[in-house]
């Protein structure tokens, strides 16, 4: 639980639900958990909230800050909605699920399942690092499984890192928070949203008008995977498009990990989009490889980079 000045106080009401604590808040938006007074059930809530656009009034509404910011606060409450809309339509077992969407206070809200367990990046943080293959490849690959779906539906994520990654009881991944999730119809146009997390987002959302893509998403899976093995974000995109001092993990980590799971994780790092898994298969495909199989690896690679533009 966190402390946050914009933040509802515990005990508000909204619907029918009732806030109990704040769990997170970031640049746009807060999540609290709470209870559904219907069934008494515990759930999450999400609320759009772009501290740099609006400002939280004494009474809990959510106020533009003048007029530009009005225009930008209403074009992301739409989208926020359109998304919300699409996102309760998808049903797998990686994805959290998302319950219902409102308007109140003059800002939206998005109810998700609550679900125990703990925060990837708290647990890469407990353990510094060093997690084992057996642990990536019994979290990645059912991940996958649930992106190729949003993939699949339309859309992309565009802000996965591990901390959208949870951990549910019983070992069970779930990805989080797609309050970036953005159209795959848009991807070879202007972004109409820009969230970078530095280490986990490629080049291309650093840029508005960037070659967004599945392999966006792809980037970010590789380099949380990295993160797991590293203990800590991977050098940034924006530093390495500079000068990429960023060892390929088939030689940093060579002496703990198989040679075609760290391929496959330099693969997915590609700075070029084009040079990397251009779907959610292509990667699974990678990672499921053997090493002695690793020919076959290094084949994908190579019709990738040969692939026609």
């Amino acid at each position: 639980m966190i402390e946050s000045d914009t933040a509802l106080p515990a005990g508000t009401e909204l619907e029918h639900y009732r806030i109990n604590s704040t769990l997170s808040a970031g640049g746009f938006g807060i999540v609290y958990l709470a209870t559904d007074l219907q069934n008494n059930l515990q759930i999450v809530i999400k609320e759009y909230m772009p501290n740099k656009l609006a400002q939280r009034l004494p009474d809990g509404f959510v106020m533009p800050q003048g007029e530009q910011q009005q225009e930008h606060h209403n074009e992301g409450m739409r989208l926020f909605l359109q998304e919300a809309a699409a996102l309760i339509k998808l049903k797998h077992p990686n994805i959290v699920r998302v319950l219902n969407f409102f308007r109140a206070n003059g800002t939206v809200y998005m109810v998700m399942e609550y679900r125990p367990g703990k925060n990837l990046q708290r647990y890469i943080k407990s353990r510094n690092g060093n997690l084992s293959e057996h642990f990536l490849r019994t979290i990645f690959p059912p991940l996958l499984e649930g992106l190729r779906v949003v993939h699949e539906t339309g859309f992309l994520h565009l802000d996965i890192k591990p901390g959208n990654i949870h951990l549910c009881s019983g070992g069970v991944p779930l990805l989080l928070d797609f309050g970036a999730v953005h159209p795959r119809n848009s991807s070879r146009k202007l972004q109409v949203t820009q969230v970078v997390t530095p280490g986990f987002s490629p080049m291309e959302q650093y840029n508005l008008g960037g070659y967004i893509g599945p392999w966006t998403d792809i980037y970010a899976i590789g380099a949380s995977m990295r993160a797991c093995i590293e203990g800590s974000a991977p050098i940034s995109a924006k530093d390495r498009n500079e000068k990429d001092k960023m060892k390929p993990a088939a030689h940093a980590f060579k002496r703990r990990y198989s040679s075609s799971l760290l391929q496959a994780m330099d693969w997915a790092m590609e700075m070029d989009p084009l040079l990397r898994p251009q779907t959610v298969d292509e990667f699974l495909d990678a990672i499921n490889q053997q090493d002695n199989k690793g020919n076959n690896l290094l084949g994908k690679i190579v019709d990738t980079l040969t692939r026609p533009l």
